[in-house]
């Protein structure tokens, strides 16, 4: 009967979903937009905030439309390197800019007041607004790539019948903080039009005129630097093109295939250089300059292989040292969180089983980075680890943690499912990497610890939770949990059919994705992508190809887009950038099923949604090459086939029985 309601309630849920209109629509051009209809009045008041960031810099920009119509625009700007007191996690320079845009200017001595007609996006915002006199005004909003400064960009046209009078008067704000507060004395933001010189443009109809303005910051005891806004936005292009052509997602669904690529610029921008090297940090205005074992170690490090960015190989490469040098002979926990720019931790939620994310991080950034020396300095870190896990193993043989990545924020007992599934992941594939290493007696131990651990999962944590024979999350838990995903997602399968449905019944599934336990209004995107990337290496494909697809619309093109987000009611919906690595993942390691076996080899189980003839991921760079993965439906089979530097490796009929084994060294 439970299966029989889940099944309707299931129905409506996607009648009504599918029934829903979105306010974004994907163009021909692969940007985003959401052209405003002012007489709609679903359109009348309507705002939103998007993150973008650079090596020295993140903003998080609040735009939309108010109720008078007319366009509303506030930038939130973190410089992560300009340090402040308390030096802790969120001791970042801040500065909030609630100006309206260009407020001094004026068209035909009144002020400028700017009605948007679209709003566009595809790594850079793009808005396009009109005024009253007939003026048109396209603005581009973005980072610098390599520098503390923001960059607003402004084309005038003439879009009227007669001449119109704008001027521009001159602008050079400065802000100074106090020096007893700045890590490194007082520093200078500041905001200036480029001309910098007050400007007046006759603009007969048809006529243009360009310019900009930047809000940088800086030590007070460095120069000022002029900004070319041309040449930073074509900084910024350059890395938007690098990004695209990388990793490129090619399917049927032109939503997941866009949400794709734009997860990929979200992962990938988000690595600030910090003294102490290339950090990735999370951002959401908060978490800057600084490494976390669940969102680089676990998360986004893994990822960078894959699509081949050069900064974020070297990001990963750097997490994993910074976490390597709290290794202890005592094997006390590692931080949970390296901050500050490398120089002090925070560990105030204790254990979170985060030897485990990190040890199971690694292993997997190792064999894809295909590295070999790399690897070897990775492998005290990671045998410190699994040494670390196995001196926490309790009488039933599994792992304790004090918590888990959520901090205590939801119950999670001595023993939780989520250190141990991970734990079983990092011994197997640590017992891979060993063999790479010259390391064969490892390897048998740890093949042998993972085993183990497999049954002692099962044992420990299954058991039946409200109605579905899947997993207690910890000792005592009664209510389902949405880390049930784990298991799935490090292989296993025991209880897939009962996780499944669990996962998906209206216990857990919600408008917004999985919710952290049932009875609950909260989610995290992590532990949705986490479930996706499960349910797609699990064969659960069409199922799980639905709520994919609908996710991914949402998030792409809903009311709050175009990325991953971290949390609700928390954080109010940051765009987290390890999270955005997670949806890739959902697609390179579930929906094609790419599982790393060694430098060169790896594993795929992709199953085609019913209906897709073919899909595709173009440059892989992983496992030190540049190839091609095609899938193409072959009657009740599926051709697999390899390319790289425009010529075939491989081409074999798949059964989606057992995994096929490929190494790309055997096709020379």
């Amino acid at each position: 009967m439970r299966r029989i309601l889940t099944s309707l309630l299931l129905v409506i849920f996607f009648c009504q979903a599918s029934a829903q209109s979105t306010r974004w629509q994907l163009m021909t051009d692969g940007s985003i937009r959401w052209q405003v209809k002012a007489e709609d009045p679903k359109e009348q008041i309507h705002t939103d905030h998007l993150e973008m960031s650079g090596k020295f810099i993140s903003a998080i920009v609040t735009y939309g439309v108010n109720a008078d119509h007319q366009l509303q625009l506030s930038r939130k700007l973190i410089f992560p390197m300009l340090r402040t007191f308390p030096n802790n996690t969120r001791g970042n320079l801040e500065a909030i800019f609630n100006h309206r845009m260009l407020e001094t200017a004026t068209e035909n001595g009144q002020p400028l007041e700017l009605f948007p007609a679209d709003f566009s996006f595809k790594g850079i915002l793009d808005i396009t607004s009109r005024t009253k006199a007939g003026l048109e005004i396209k603005s581009s909003i973005f980072p610098s790539v390599d520098k503390a400064a923001y960059v607003e960009t402004y084309r005038l046209k003439n879009n009227s019948s007669v001449t119109i009078e704008f001027k521009l008067p001159e602008l050079d704000s400065i802000r100074t903080t106090p020096a007893e507060k700045g890590v490194y004395g007082a520093y200078i933001i500041r905001r200036t039009y480029y001309p910098e010189k007050a400007k007046n443009y006759t603009l007969a109809p048809g006529a243009k005129a360009d310019f900009s303005m930047v809000i940088s910051a800086r030590k007070a005891s460095q120069d000022p630097y002029y900004y070319a806004a041309d040449f930073e936005w074509e900084k910024r292009q350059r890395l938007l093109r690098e990004l695209h052509g990388n990793l490129q997602l090619q399917t049927p669904n032109d939503t997941i295939n866009k949400m794709f690529d734009f997860a990929k610029i979200r992962a990938a921008e988000s690595i600030f250089d910090t003294k102490q090297g290339l950090m990735h940090g999370p951002g959401g205005g908060a978490y800057y300059a600084a490494i976390w074992a669940n969102d680089q170690a676990e998360y986004v490090s893994p990822f960078f292989p894959f699509l081949g960015y050069e900064e974020g190989n070297a990001s990963a490469l750097n997490c994993y040292r910074l976490f390597a040098r709290y290794m202890n002979p005592e094997f006390k926990p590692l931080p949970s969180s390296i901050i500050a720019e490398g120089t002090d931790v925070w560990q105030g939620a204790g254990d979170r089983g985060d030897q485990a994310m990190i040890a199971y991080g690694a292993t997997r950034f190792a064999m894809a980075y295909a590295d070999k020396e790399a690897a070897r300095r990775l492998w005290p870190l990671i045998t410190w680890c699994l040494e670390y896990l196995d001196r926490q193993k309790t009488p039933e043989g599994v792992i304790a943690s004090t918590s888990d990545e959520l901090e205590g924020r939801f119950p999670t007992g001595k023993v939780n499912l989520s250190t141990n599934s991970l734990a079983y992941a990092a011994y197997t594939d640590a017992a891979k990497l060993a063999v790479l290493l010259g390391h064969t007696d490892s390897s048998t131990v740890y093949a042998r610890k993972a085993a183990q651990l497999k049954l002692n999962i099962d044992r420990y944590f299954g058991g039946n939770v409200q109605g579905f024979n899947t997993y207690r999350y910890y000792k005592g838990n009664t209510t389902l949990r949405s880390w049930i995903c784990l298991p799935l997602v490090v292989g296993l399968f025991k209880r897939k059919a009962a996780t499944i449905q669990a996962l998906l019944s209206p216990l857990l599934w919600s408008k917004d994705g999985i919710l952290t336990a049932s009875g609950s209004k909260t989610f995290w995107d992590r532990s949705t992508l986490y479930a996706f990337r499960g349910l797609f290496y699990a064969g659960a494909t069409d199922t799980c190809y639905k709520y994919f697809s609908y996710y991914s619309r949402m998030r792409l093109l809903g009311e709050h887009v175009p990325y991953a987000v971290e949390a609700w009611p928390e954080g109010d919906q940051r765009q987290l950038s390890a999270e955005s690595g997670l949806y890739c993942r959902a697609v390179t390691e579930g929906l094609f099923g790419i599982q790393p076996t060694g430098f060169n080899s790896f594993t795929v189980q992709p199953h085609l949604p019913t209906g897709w003839p073919e899909m595709s991921l173009l440059h892989i760079k992983a496992f030190g090459h540049d190839f091609n993965l095609r899938v193409k439906k072959e009657g009740n089979h599926e051709r697999i086939i390899i390319e790289e530097n425009g010529r075939q490796l491989l081409s074999r009929s798949w059964d989606g029985k057992k995994p096929l084994e490929i190494n790309l060294t055997e096709h020379p």
